[in-house]
């Protein structure tokens, strides 16, 4: 029940014990200011992990051909594999119900030039899958289609930062640019969320690439899109059925580490989430600790507490205090202390999360928007002060036992 000298009293002791009361208040609220940035930052982590699988699509297989390292049938080791037109026709008869895409990728670098602008750039020879592939945004014009690849136009798709640093703002829909002494007509200019760096590609026909480099069929990677119904099980069985599939094609040992290589961007998500969920729970655990020592403080600080009142007590009960009065009195200063610090604590770990993001946090210790959701934040803080009233129950208690001939002569 709600009592006005109960509340007096608890002010005025805390007024006669400001340091006391600012160390017990000190200890919670930085238990919870850690617990709060710790756990932001971990989540902050993890935006990273998810940031950058997320700026392409992950129902990919990315196959490389590599260089052998085992004899096999016939052929000596160290033979470098290579791809051709050949294999994207293969590869989409064999696993075409599985599959919503292809595409191959020749990347080369190249210097740039439109009129008396010009800078280094890396080119992509690739089809149109690639558009859904990178996740590419057009801003204008549009993508290489179908058509451009079966004519071999010199038709460029430009990004942003490419059309920025040569076009200073001119049209760039319908210009040619000077691509390592070939001429491309722009027909689109697109944006990446992954960055700047994913904005100064310049994307062309993979046709025309193996055209200009000697009319070849040579292809430098394979991408593989997958139907996502067929889920993680579905997407690790096509990975080995591939894997094996072009083996025999290149005639590559099974038991070759190398020959080729295929990333599987959905299992490497599946195995950067689990990373991230342990780094949570370990961040979240050292947090945890920092709480729990921070419950002990509390209830060290209560046993000083009862016991540098012990006489107040032995007076108070000799004049008709209850033992329950005696203990709801120390518990909710206790209560009172942590909830008002506790918050104090939480208030000043989210204020310090919003303040510290940023790009030199991201790019230096890869964190992105480190934050926490406040409902986590008003539960934990809640929990320290249920944890803080448990702490100062057994001191209270004892407190309330102690009969009033003995307080009264306690020194």
């Amino acid at each position: 029940m709600f009592s006005i000298d109960t509340w007096k009293e608890i002010l005025q002791t805390i007024q006669k014990n400001k340091l006391r009361t600012f160390l017990t208040g000190f200890t919670v609220a930085l238990g919870i200011f850690i617990y709060v940035t710790l756990y932001g930052m971990g989540n902050g982590l993890n935006n990273t992990f998810m940031k950058f699988f997320g700026n392409d699509a992950t129902n990919i297989l990315r196959v490389y051909p590599d260089e052998t390292t085992i004899p096999f049938g016939g052929f000596k080791a160290k033979r470098q594999i290579e791809f051709k037109n050949s294999d994207l026709v293969d590869i989409s008869k064999e696993f075409a119900p599985l599959m919503q895409y292809i595409t191959p990728r020749i990347q080369r670098g190249a210097f740039v030039t439109y009129k008396d602008k010009s800078d280094n750039y890396t080119t992509r020879g690739i089809a149109p899958g690639m558009q859904l592939a990178e996740n590419t945004i057009m801003m204008k014009g549009r993508y290489i289609n179908a058509k451009d690849i079966r004519d071999r136009t010199k038709y460029a798709v430009i990004g942003r930062m490419v059309e920025k640093d040569l076009f200073k703002g001119a049209e760039s829909i319908g210009a040619y640019v000077d691509v390592a002494g070939s001429a491309f007509k722009i027909i689109g200019v697109f944006q990446d969320d992954g960055g700047d760096n994913e904005e100064r590609f310049i994307y062309i026909p993979f046709t025309t690439r193996q055209l200009i480099e000697g009319n070849n069929d040579k292809v430098d990677e394979i991408i593989v899109a997958f139907n996502e119904a067929i889920g993680y099980s579905g997407a690790m069985k096509l990975q080995r059925n591939l894997d094996e599939f072009i083996r025999k094609k290149k005639v590559v040992s099974p038991n070759d580490p190398r020959g080729i290589r295929i990333i599987n961007v959905a299992d490497s998500l599946k195995q950067t989430q689990q990373f991230a969920s342990v780094l949570q729970i370990i961040i979240s655990g050292i947090a945890f600790a920092v709480i729990i020592s921070g419950i002990l403080g509390i209830s060290n600080i209560m046993v000083f507490v009862v016991k540098e009142r012990t006489k107040e007590i032995g007076i108070r009960k000799a004049m008709g205090a209850t033992p329950k009065i005696i203990i709801s009195t120390i518990l909710l200063e206790s209560i009172f202390i942590t909830a008002i610090f506790g918050f104090i604590g939480m208030i000043l770990g989210i204020i310090t999360l919003n303040s510290i993001g940023g790009k030199v946090l991201e790019d230096d210790y890869f964190i992105t928007n480190p934050s926490i959701n406040s409902g986590t934040a008003i539960f934990v803080t809640i929990l320290l002060i249920i944890a803080g009233a448990l702490a100062a129950y057994v001191p209270a208690k004892r407190a309330a036992q102690i009969k009033p001939i003995v307080a009264l002569n306690d020194e």
